[in-house]
């Protein structure tokens, strides 16, 4: 994964579980049972839409951009 990019995600809890998404990465959540977990998601999830991107031709957006 990038070590330069740090992408931002917001935490919220539902009725059963916790969730994450990224304003920079559309599309990119993940769900979990704890912080730690989501957070653990949401790192694997961000190295994957990136991969995805980069695949496709596509550059990863900037952080906050």
């Amino acid at each position: 994964m990038r070590g330069a990019m740090t992408y931002a995600f917001g935490i919220e809890r539902g009725p059963k579980s916790l969730w994450a998404q990224m304003p920079d990465l559309p599309g990119c959540v993940a769900v979990g049972e704890s912080r730690a977990e989501v957070c653990g998601l949401m790192r694997e999830a961000i190295e994957f839409y990136i991969e995805e991107l980069e695949g496709g031709g596509q550059a990863a957006p900037a952080p906050g951009a």
